[in-house]
């Protein structure tokens, strides 16, 4: 580097200079952590959520043979009304992806990191210009680390990436409250459009945007500043509208399924089922069939007559909210509560995933257990929990209890070798609901685990029987046992049937040297805590109040508002609401820097 160059480096302020490096500070380590969560995880994220990542991968398949063409075409697969049960952005993701690499999953979970990545970068930003540096470090840090947010970057959903866009939209919302700019809000409601192309449930947040250029921006016909928001949300959606318009001969602004959500998130709050509304996606189509004398109704959510069945289920959900408007509120009361809860995400593991290939066709098993003597051997963990051995299948049962986490069955325990990659296979069926199934070694720790579900739109009888593989790493030579645990499901009381359990020896471990950074990563993610975060996000949005920050309460508080406003009234999910996280870690941010702060003051003082 010249002196020339060096001059004009050391000529930068001191705070940007800051501010640069610790922009790369936080991308870095958010990247690191976001990929140590895909290391873990890359066998498992194809089981979760399979029926929607199906449907994605489905329209992107059609839009790789037929092109963009296909998409604007009448008479294309594209235009089938089932194509629209989710917005189109992510399968076109996917379909470009796709056509430059191949069907490669890797590539879209790359893309999907680097976006989740920038996303922590972006609350830093916003929290820099609104409240102390210190508050914005901890606020990118907290993002950066956030189990959930690199559990859900790995996924292959779009509701990661839809949250960046809203990001940089508040971003520029953040910027310009200052210093009003046409261009800049535009942009902000652009970014806005851009998200409903991934998932629609921002539709309406662009409003809430407006609404608070009323409050932010202090100069005359304030309006004007509103409707250039929500001029840029419409230059980015009314193509989406316009095209579904011409191609499937419809108004549908984004996508349909307002009215299927609606119809469920008021069945799950109606366990005795007075309103007689079902609370699944089959459960819906076997009704309309059913009510309609439309057998071809089930099977499919929109095709045929998607668009007057989805303004059949939303009048038929708007009857109820009329008829029973305060048992509603409470409805939306406890589901915006709900979303100021963290999700339950499994922090990055100690220990680096298995690297060998998981084929066994070639090796022994070094142990086998027949299931009677599993059952034989095995501790039921739970009172209610049903365990029984079929002779005639050569297989056994279990039943899970109640309880959405809790460990039902324990089969035995067996040596391993330590630093040794090894892979229990077995053949599985579940009939009805979820279970977790785990590799625990005899100290309780979790050395591996898998996801099982049922299909849906399939009966119990009819679920497949496959063969799992539970990979994992032996940390020490111990003892290990599988471990049987519920799983959120839905239903409860989650049966699955096993056969045959194999345990193969694949070989020495490799990555050991990661075990170092994941160890420090592993007990800071433990910090992830509703019980934690949420007290100090209530200190830090008591600190804005007392302190009169209108603008920083006003712009970190309009994501969070709009989500509890209006996603409220449908059925949430953990990952339609991951924005508001952001803003969460921003009001901890805030209110750990000003503790440090108070104490920081208190300690000088001790010296003086």
């Amino acid at each position: 580097m010249n002196r020339r160059h060096l001059h004009f480096f050391y000529s930068v302020p001191e705070l940007l200079r800051n501010r640069v490096v610790l922009v790369l500070a936080i991308f870095l380590v958010a990247f690191g952590v976001r990929l140590l969560s895909w290391h873990d995880t890359r066998l498992e994220v194809g089981k979760v959520q399979t029926a929607v990542t199906a449907d994605y991968q489905r329209v992107a398949q059609l839009l790789r043979q037929g092109g963009i063409a296909s998409f604007l075409s009448s008479s294309s697969p594209p235009s089938d009304l089932n194509t629209l049960g989710h917005p189109p952005g992510y399968s076109i993701l996917m379909a470009g992806v796709g056509s430059v690499f191949g069907d490669s999953r890797a590539v879209i979970q790359f893309v999907q990191i680097i976006c989740d990545a920038l996303a922590a970068v972006m609350i830093f930003l916003i929290v820099a210009e609104l409240l102390p540096f210190s508050a914005a470090v901890i606020a990118g840090m907290l993002a950066a680390l956030s189990p959930q947010f690199a559990w859900n970057s790995v996924l292959l959903l779009p509701d990661s990436l839809a949250a960046l866009p809203i990001l940089v939209a508040i971003y520029c919302l953040t910027r310009t409250a200052r210093n009003p700019r046409f261009a800049t809000l535009i942009i902000a409601g652009a970014l806005i459009g851009l998200s409903c192309w991934l998932r629609a449930n921002a539709m309406f947040l662009t409003l809430f945007l407006a609404v608070s250029v009323f409050f932010l921006i202090k100069r005359e016909r304030p309006w004007r500043y509103a409707l250039a928001v929500i001029f840029g949300t419409l230059l980015i959606v009314l193509p989406l509208t316009i095209r579904n318009a011409v191609v499937v001969h419809r108004f549908i602004p984004l996508s349909l399924g307002a009215g299927q959500t609606l119809l469920e998130g008021i069945a799950d709050y109606d366990p005795q089922g007075q309103f007689g509304i079902p609370n699944t996606d089959v459960g819906i189509m076997k009704q309309e069939a059913e009510q309609s004398g439309r057998p071809d109704y089930y099977g499919t959510l929109f095709n045929p007559d998607g668009v007057e069945r989805e303004r059949a289920r939303l009048s038929r959900g708007f009857a109820v909210v009329r008829s029973h408007p305060f048992w509603f509120a409470g409805v939306m009361a406890r589901r915006a509560a709900s979303m100021l809860r963290l999700e339950r995400s499994r922090p990055v593991s100690t220990l680096p995933p298995v690297s060998h290939s998981l084929e066994t066709d070639n090796l022994q098993p070094v142990w086998r257990n027949p299931s009677a003597e599993l059952v034989y051997r095995g501790i039921v963990l739970s009172p209610q929990a049903k365990v029984f051995h079929d002779r005639a299948a050569e297989r056994f049962n279990v039943t899970g209890d109640d309880s959405r986490y809790g460990e039902q069955f324990s089969a035995g325990l067996l040596s391993v070798k330590k630093d040794t990659d090894y892979v229990f296979t077995a053949p599985l069926k579940i009939e009805r609901g979820r279970m977790r199934i785990s590799i625990k070694s005899s100290s309780g720790k979790v050395l591996s685990s898998t996801i099982v579900e049922t299909l849906e739109q399939t009966r119990p009888e009819d679920q497949p029987i496959n063969l799992i593989r539970i990979p994992f790493l032996s940390n020490s030579d111990e003892q290990v046992q599988l471990v049987f645990s519920n799983e959120a499901s839905d239903p409860p009381n989650p049966v699955v049937q096993i056969g045959a359990i194999k345990l193969f020896e694949l070989g020495p471990s490799r990555f050991l040297w990661t075990r170092y950074p994941r160890l420090l990563v592993h007990y800071l993610q433990k910090i992830f805590l509703t019980a934690v975060m949420l007290p100090l996000a209530v200190i830090g949005l008591a600190l804005l109040i007392v302190k009169k920050n209108s603008r920083a309460l006003i712009i970190l508080l309009v994501v969070p508002a709009y989500f509890f406003c209006v996603q409220s009234i449908v059925h949430t999910e953990y990952r339609y609401v991951l924005a508001v996280d952001y803003f969460i870690f921003a009001l901890v941010g805030f209110a750990l820097a000003w503790s440090a702060d108070i104490l920081s003051a208190r300690a000088r003082s001790a010296r003086k």
